[in-house]
């Protein structure tokens, strides 16, 4: 394709260039492709996140905080705060994974707010021809995380119940019965129901995630087309490019929300789930 080689040449070109991932494919099959831009991005994040919080707190005062410490104490606060009232079970991991969950989901998130030429344009300057940096607008990436989120939920729920318990419930909840006959006709509609619930929360998870920081990736990307091609020598273009940087503006702004509403919502879900793991029904 022409664009790989001398960059887009029209609207459609441009787009499909935007959303197209740097790719490995592991063998013949196209099934096994690592999608190596959110691989990188996402690991580079992690670091960022890490290094960062390990600084603060090795440098934390207990006199007047700088704004860094203070905007940190201010997130780890929030983020205890909401454990201490959402999860009712007994487990030092929960605070320091929802934090890690909202900071990273944040970080990943908040590359959406970066203009969507200037990273594409410095990995094309290198010689890598795709270049997508919003890892959460990758299916992979936020379905990662959900199924890791979903074998927690699993283990916080054997390491609170037991195993008897635990798969016990798989066939008592959530419709209960205090004879063995109920017991027993209960149980296939308990096993369908449980089975479904246990399925949606993945689904629910890294689904909505996706989606919302896909179409805010889109909505930025069409923004970029209004002036695409665009000639100094003609009136429209003062007219696209006064209503791009209106429109740019406008949704950057509510775009901000978003990101930060999505990292919260995915945070306050992992914490619901592993608290219901944990409770007994």
């Amino acid at each position: 394709m022409a664009s790989e080689e001398h960059g887009p040449a029209n609207m459609t070109e441009y787009i499909k260039h935007h959303l197209h991932h740097l790719e490995y494919k592991v063998g013949d099959g196209a099934f096994w492709t690592i999608n190596l831009d959110s691989v990188l991005v996402k690991l580079v994040l992690a670091l960022v996140f890490v290094v960062l919080f390990l600084r603060v707190a090795r440098r934390a005062t207990s006199g007047v905080p700088g704004k860094l410490q203070c905007a940190i104490e201010m997130i780890v606060g929030f983020v205890d705060g909401l454990v201490r009232e959402t999860f009712h079970g007994r487990s030092k991991m929960i605070a320091p994974l929802s934090l890690t969950i909202f900071c990273l989901v944040f970080l990943m998130n908040f590359m959406d707010m970066i203009p969507v030429d200037w990273l594409p344009a410095a990995g094309a300057a290198a010689g890598i021809p795709y270049l997508r940096v919003v890892p959460t607008a990758d299916l992979n990436t936020t379905l990662g995380m959900a199924v890791t989120v979903f074998l927690l939920i699993q283990y916080v729920g054997l390491k609170h119940k037991g195993i008897k318990t635990f798969f016990g419930e798989f066939l008592t909840a959530p419709f209960h019965a205090h004879g063995a006959l109920g017991k027993i006709l209960l149980a296939p509609p308990n096993l369908l129901l449980r089975l479904i619930e246990e399925a949606v929360r993945p689904v629910s998870l890294s689904l909505r995630l996706f989606g919302n920081m896909y179409a805010g990736e889109l909505i930025f990307i069409l923004i970029a087309v209004m002036t695409l091609g665009a000639t100094l020598d003609h009136f429209s273009t003062y007219l696209l490019g006064a209503g791009q940087i209106i429109a740019g503006f406008a949704w950057t702004a509510f775009h901000v929300l978003v990101i930060t509403l999505q990292a919260f919502i995915f945070m306050t879900l992992t914490i619901v789930y592993l608290s219901m793991a944990a409770e007994h029904h």
